[in-house]
Formats: structure tokens, sequence, C-alpha cells
């Protein structure tokens, strides 16, 4: 397993080639944000883009990113309103001085309302416990409109148009039930404080969050007329129902992987799914296609410096792992074993077979997880890759398997992704049947590596009783169980 000098060199090359690219990107996006400069204060609106953020969730971070990055997106758009963040009070400072002072935001400290449905939120849904401050929407009534949007909005185009709704408008993206990642309002006092009193009275709720309170407020929206923008800008008075244009669910991309909504503009994309494939999450591409579209934008208004230093930490690491595990002598695991063939047995064997096992796993495991959350998918995808073929010569040197047999897994991953990322698709149901497709080609492919890493592992420990002990004389074997 000892390397060729040429191979080491190689692998050092690599590294150093990767960290300058890494670092020169980290450092230009560092030099765009300083020479774009913090966004330019102005003069209170008339209208308001307003979200809210809480905390108490595992994804607080995540979240603080994106409602910068749909933030930005508004003033690349050109949307001609302040922009608003309802924060709760135990939102980290540096936090909001970030939102105020970079991003331009108007930041509104409130506390948290009660949730009296909480009981009735189960397992994963606890993370909407807090949704229901957005009612403090309402009490915004410095603005004559505010449209409300959850963190997890792409805006394509501008939509001031929305301005001119009536006092409550939503958009219908399931058949029975308005969705609230978009929603126009008027501020009024009067009914935030009715909305207050619901809450403490317990007015029905179907889902214990904001979505079905506010469902339960509008119940007869779904028969309302449906909303088109008027002329010379005149607001128009009642509830209406949005187009769905204003609220494009990522899922109908998929389907022909291209957009084309016949309700109204084609303006803002929502993800409401799983929160494990939000678009700001790095495996998010090419898994969905979209994902790469959330990250160029952060990518040209927010950068990536604050996950630079763990990631230029985790290349140094992995080059460490890579030419230590080449430079060092096959077969560490004679240093561990006791080689009396009278102390084998078949629980020793099962648990050093279990170990090696638990080790290609975690090899392809490990650096999944320890990847900063938000960077970039391609970013995120070569420490992933990286990651893992460092960790997996490791294992292979230590159990001394086949490497081959052990970056099967890799290979087969570094296909899947090619696959995935094509942009020749016609639709997404090819899409789909070349990804099962080739998940069917590559499954022997895989199957194979399995059984030759289980026979070489068998075949080491055959031939263990046979290794001397540490610091004895090796003895002259008449025979060998291989000849």
């Amino acid at each position: 397993m000892r390397g060729p000098p040429a191979a080491r060199r190689w692998v050092l090359f690599a590294a150093w080639v990767l960290a300058v690219a890494v670092a020169g990107a980290a450092e230009e996006q560092r030099g765009v944000v300083a020479a774009q400069g913090p966004p330019q204060r102005r003069h209170r609106h008339r209208h308001a883009y307003a979200a809210m953020m809480y905390m108490g969730t595992p994804r607080d971070y995540e979240f603080y990113v994106a409602v910068r990055v749909m933030m930005r997106s508004l003033a690349r758009v050109g949307a001609d309103a302040d922009r608003v963040l309802i924060a709760s009070a135990d939102v980290p400072a540096d936090w909001v001085r970030a939102m105020r002072e970079e991003d331009g935001m108007r930041v509104v400290l409130v506390e948290n309302l009660r949730n009296p449905y909480e009981n009735n939120l189960g397992g994963i849904n606890k993370r909407f416990k807090l949704t229901l401050n957005k009612l403090y929407a309402w009490s915004l009534v410095d603005y004559e409109r505010v449209v409300m949007i959850d963190s997890d909005n792409i805006f394509l185009q501008n939509t001031d148009e929305l301005f001119q709704c009536g006092q409550f408008c939503a958009v219908f993206i399931n058949p029975c039930y308005f969705h609230t990642g978009l929603f126009v309002l008027q501020p009024s006092m009067d009914v935030f404080k009715g909305m207050l009193h619901d809450l403490e009275i317990g007015r029905d709720n179907s889902d214990g969050a904001d979505q079905g309170f506010l469902v339960g407020c509008y119940p007869d929206l779904l028969d309302k007329p449906m909303f088109h923008p008027p002329e010379k800008g005149t607001k128009l008075n009642g509830t209406y129902r949005l187009p769905l244009g204003y609220q494009m669910d990522a899922s109908y991309y998929y389907l022909k992987l291209h957009w084309h909504v016949p309700c109204g503009p084609n303006s803002v994309i929502t993800f409401p799914s799983a929160p494990w494939f939000k678009p700001w999450y790095w495996w998010s591409w090419p898994i969905l296609p979209l994902g790469l579209s959330w990250h160029k934008q952060r990518w040209d208004d927010l950068g990536y410096a604050a996950e630079m230093p763990v990631i230029l930490m985790e290349i140094l690491m992995y080059a460490v792992i890579i030419t230590i595990t080449r430079l060092a002598k096959p077969g560490m695991t004679k240093l561990c074993y006791n080689r009396r063939s009278e102390k084998q047995s078949a629980m020793v064997h099962g648990l050093i077979k279990m170990s090696t096992v638990m080790a290609i796993v975690a090899a392809y495991a490990i650096p999944f997880f320890i990847i900063p959350r938000t960077i970039h998918p391609i970013m995120g995808w070569s420490m992933y890759l990286l990651g893992a073929f460092a960790l997996g010569v490791l294992v292979s040197n230590t159990f001394l398997l086949p490497l081959l047999a052990v970056l099967t897994t890799w290979l087969v991953i570094v296909g899947m992704l090619l696959v995935m990322a094509s942009p020749w698709y016609h639709g997404g149901v090819v899409r789909v049947l070349a990804i099962f497709g080739y998940a069917f080609c590559s499954a022997p492919f895989l199957w194979a590596s399995v059984v030759r890493v289980m026979d070489s592992l068998q075949t080491m420990l055959e031939r263990e009783p046979f290794f001397t002990r540490l610091g004895e004389p090796a003895p002259e074997a008449e025979f060998s169980k291989l000849h």
C-alpha cells in the first residue's frame, strides 16, 4: 500500500491547488461585498415586504442566511418597498446588526406569541410552534399594505403590484387551503387585537400553526374573485385569491424542468417541502435541480466568506490524512490482534468484520455531516468527495482491503451526480428514469465490491494466526494455508 513518490506528490499538489482555489474564491467574494458596500438606508415607504425569524429550531442559522438572501433578492428585482423583519427578542444581536446595517432591513423585535395549540403539534411539526408570530404583521400600521413572505421564496421578478390587493389576499397551491408562504394584508391594530383574542379563546386550528389559524380567520377565501392589478395603481378593497404564479411550488418545475404556470406572472418560487430539501442546503443540487438557483443568488448577493475557514480546515485535514496514509506502512491491524491461534473465535472474527463494515460506512457518512450546510453545492460535493476518498484510503490501509473495492461506492456516487446534473433532459420523467436506470446498472458493481471486501477480510483473518506477536521471532512454518 506504500504509494510511489509520484503519487504522493500528486496528492499533495491536488490538495494544494484545491485549497488555493477555494481561498481565492473566498477572497473574491469578500472583495465583491466590500466593493458594493452596505446597502444605503432609504426613506420609509408606504408598503413593505415582511418576513419573520425566531429561535429554538435546529436550523436557526440556515434560516438566518435564507432570510438575508431573500431580502437581498427583493432589492435585486427593484422592489420599491421597505424590507421588514419581525424578529423574536432572542435573535442574536450580531445577526440583527448585520441585517440592519448590511442588508438595509428594518428589524422589529417582538416577544413570541404563546401558541395555545402547541400540544397538537407532534414530532417534526414542533418547529412550527412559533409561526404564529406572523400575526405581528397586522401591527405594522405604518404601512398601507404588507406582503408577508416566508424565507424559502425566490423572487424572479418585481411583484410590487401586490400592494394594490385588498385587505387579505393569498394563493391556493392546495385545492382546499391557501398557502401562507406569501400573502397580502392591510395592517390594522383592531384586526391584530382580534386575532390575539382568538388565540386566547382557542379558535379552531386545523394544523396548530399559522396556516391553520389564518384559514380559520378567512374561511371563504376560496369563493373570492381572482386578483388582477387595477390600472393607475389604485388599491382594491376586500379579499382576493392570488394567481398561482405568485407561489409556484418547486415540485411543478420538476415535472417538465422549466416553468410554465399559466395563472398570472411567474414571479415567485416557493419550497414547501421537507426541511432537509430546502434550497439553501448544499446537497439540494443536483438532487433537486432548483437548488442551484438559490445558491446563485447567494453567490451574487452575500458570498460564502463565513463558511470558508471551516472549508479550508477540512481541506487541510483531508490532505494530511491522505498523505500520512500513503506514507505509512500497511497492516496497522497486525499490531492490534492477539495472534495466538487458540484465542481466535467466531465472535472475534465477527467483531472484526462488523468493525470493518462500520468503518467503511463512517468513511462515507462523516464527511457529509461536517461540511457547513449552507455552502455552495459545488463546494459541498467537492468537499464530500475529497473527504470520502481520504477516509476510504485510510480504511483500506488499516484493514488491508483492496482500494478499488472500498472506493467503488465513491465512483458510483460521482457517476450519480453527473447523471443528476446533466442539463440535456427533456423533462422530469426522463430524468427520473435515467437516475433509476443508472442505479440499476450500478447495483451489480456495488454488490461485487461488498463481496470482494468480505473475501479479502476473510483471507486476512485466516492468515492472521500465522502472524507473529509483536516482539516475538517469526516461527518457521512448514506449510501455508494458502498453498
